[in-house]
């Protein structure tokens, strides 16, 4: 472990192997708190590798809790990085519901907030979702709902033993980079947000070697979703894609964006309230506008329509109440 962190303070790399390695002596209780900090430190002055972020994604999968959820291999997933600083409300995590209003699969990977006041777990948890790792339960909830979710620590024992240290920290680590590469039931798509536009190309030339369908998105402004504050570059197996405010505001052309607009609360259950509020069709102009072109997004990658008619699908979810009424039936499963 010591050759290893002399490395990396001198400002080398690991190879794949290395950086596998580095996570299994960390499950296995052989780097204390003073050296995952060093790690983690090491890893906000600069970005991993490639190399760096597969060898800790294989170790990460292997040691995770299996499920096999390939009968709705046909999912997708609605995620970002973290670690903007925007403090924004939780868009994803909306956004999920609402593609589930449409009557597509949604498999949703997350965890508690470490960076931000308020991750998806803090919102589900706080209106009374139970997490499981239980396979049988999970198929349940996809197939009369349409959507489950997977709360990272409980497929990944490892984060259990980091999250305080992430917690105290504050900052962005490794584990905000790999969060969205780790969901345990391996949907087939993918809406990836990026905080840093380095980290997208990485994120790009690693899923160039998958089959996963995926849109990798970043704000040019710093966001790691749609905010429709500024203009958007994306990936996907297309290709590079650039998207300028203006194709961007599919809905509503003249809407204009003020970050504050996207301001979450001061606490989780301010949080809640905005989540309900959107959920109940109650949200700003803003709000909704963000939310639903995120889902127009992810909309995309499920099927071959266009980003106005995946719009109107979004909208229609939101405001006939589907996407609150999918909530209710997940909530009372």
């Amino acid at each position: 472990m010591n050759k290893i962190l002399e490395s990396l303070f001198s400002e080398k790399t690991l190879t794949k192997q290395e950086a596998k390695n580095l996570l299994i002596e960390l499950s296995k209780g052989k780097i204390n708190q003073i050296q995952a900090v060093a790690i983690a430190t090491i890893y906000n002055m600069r970005s991993p590798t490639l190399e760096e972020i597969v060898g800790f994604k294989q170790a990460m999968m292997d040691l995770s809790i299996k499920i096999n959820l390939t009968e709705f291999n046909n999912a997708i997933d609605i995620v970002g990085t973290g670690g903007d600083g925007k403090n924004t409300f939780n868009i994803s995590t909306l956004a999920c519901f609402i593609v589930a209003g449409t009557g597509e699969k949604v498999i949703k990977h997350g965890s508690f907030n470490s960076t931000s006041i308020t991750g998806s777990s803090n919102i589900l948890k706080g209106l009374g979702y139970h997490f499981t790792n239980k396979e049988e339960n999970l198929k349940n909830q996809l197939d009369k709902v349409g959507i489950c979710y997977l709360h990272a620590p409980i497929f990944h024992p490892v984060l259990n033993i980091i999250s305080g240290i992430r917690k105290k920290l504050g900052v962005k680590t490794i584990f905000n980079i790999l969060g969205p590469l780790l969901n345990p039931g391996k949907p087939k798509n993918q809406l990836l947000g990026v905080n840093n536009l380095e980290l997208a190309r990485i994120y790009y030339y690693m899923y160039q070697n998958t089959k996963n369908n995926y849109a990798i998105i970043h704000s040019l402004d710093g966001y790691d979703e749609i905010t429709l504050t500024s203009d958007v570059k994306c990936y996907s197996p297309k290709g590079e894609r650039f998207y300028s405010i203006e194709e961007l505001k599919i809905g509503k052309k003249k809407v204009k964006v003020n970050p504050d607009e996207l301001k979450g609360g001061k606490n989780t259950e301010e949080n809640i309230r905005i989540f309900i509020s959107v959920l109940s069709g109650e949200g700003t102009l803003a709000q909704n506008e963000v939310v639903l072109t995120n889902a127009t997004f992810a909309l995309c990658l499920l099927n071959q329509d266009t980003l106005e008619n995946n719009y109107d699908k979004a909208k229609r979810s939101l405001k006939s109440g589907k996407a609150k009424n999918i909530l209710k039936k997940l909530l009372s499963l």
